[in-house]
């Protein structure tokens, strides 16, 4: 029953976490004036993406890292 708990908060997270623009009231000001280039392409989607991934990094090594720990800690008590 946790696993099933554990995996349905997570897909949801992840739903509703991925519409989300995070930036700062700087970087939000200066793309606002810059939004869309003269070919068309907006410039502030991709300064988001930058952004959202840069955030997303320490969280995946920390999760990495507890997954390994967790694995390790397990096969241990088995033996």
């Amino acid at each position: 029953m946790r696993k099933f708990l554990f995996i349905v908060s997570a897909a949801l997270l992840m739903v509703i976490a991925s519409p989300v623009s995070a930036q700062c009231p700087m970087c939000k000001t200066a793309l606002k004036s810059n939004q869309t280039n003269r070919k068309g392409a907006t410039v502030g989607n991709g300064i988001n993406k930058g952004i959202l991934f840069l955030l997303a990094t320490p969280y995946l090594l920390v999760g990495a890292a507890g997954f390994a720990w967790y694995n390790y800690r397990k096969n241990r008590k088995d033996a």
